[in-house]
């Protein structure tokens, strides 16, 4: 590659990270509206710079939306290694919401349906293995009943979610006993059958198509 064009790639890469966190501070205080013109005068640009890093507003919170699932892995992996599983399951969903409790526009992507289908459906691919994996072991443990499935964890992160979306304003911290609520009935809830199956998650997420 010449090296101008290797410079050129930089630049635009470079340009790209400033958007993407500009955009992501913007939007932790003020949620998913932002506008370009708020993200281009924030990080010192041009709205043209804008567009052509991100050419559709979907470009910027799906780009946004795959950063946080990064983030997500990372946890669940931590998560993993820690001995004891229900212990870490319950480490993985605090560190999550409160994330969420810091960033107002991760919230509402979560909880909004706005991110990409596809990357909704890739991300419960990546996840649930590991998930599936820390249930398995508190199973194991009798730490959690066997007809626990990753859907039942969605579900508790869903539910602790709109706490905490109602709650922002006026009690920022309320979503932590709800934490704990829906963890204990998870714990000793007699579950009815059928069990979730994995694509209830998508569903859930934001793939509605199916």
């Amino acid at each position: 590659m010449p090296e101008s064009s290797a410079v050129l790639r930089r630049d635009a890469e470079r340009n790209r990270q400033l958007l993407l966190r500009t955009a992501s501070d913007l939007m932790a205080e003020a949620g998913l509206q932002v506008s370009y013109e708020d993200i281009a005068r924030a990080a010192g640009t041009g709205m043209g710079t804008v567009y052509r890093r991100f050419p559709q507003r979907q470009d910027l919170i799906d780009a946004l939306f795959s950063e946080h699932v990064d983030m997500v892995m990372g946890l669940a992996e931590e998560a993993a290694l820690q001995d004891d599983a229900w212990a870490g399951l319950v480490w993985f969903l605090e560190r999550q919401l409160e994330r969420e409790a810091a960033h107002r526009g991760l919230s509402e992507l979560l909880r909004g349906r706005e991110q990409s289908s596809d990357l909704v459906v890739q991300t419960r691919a990546r996840m649930t293995p590991i998930i599936t994996d820390l249930i398995a072991r508190a199973v194991r443990a009798e730490q959690l009943p066997p007809g626990v499935v990753p859907g039942d964890f969605v579900a508790v992160h869903l539910m602790v979610g709109s706490i905490l979306d109602a709650s922002r304003a006026f009690d920022p911290d309320l979503w932590r006993r709800a934490l704990q609520i829906g963890l204990a009935g998870l714990r000793h809830a007699d579950l009815p059958d059928p069990a979730p199956g994995n694509d209830i998650i998508d569903r859930l997420y934001g793939d509605y198509r199916k």
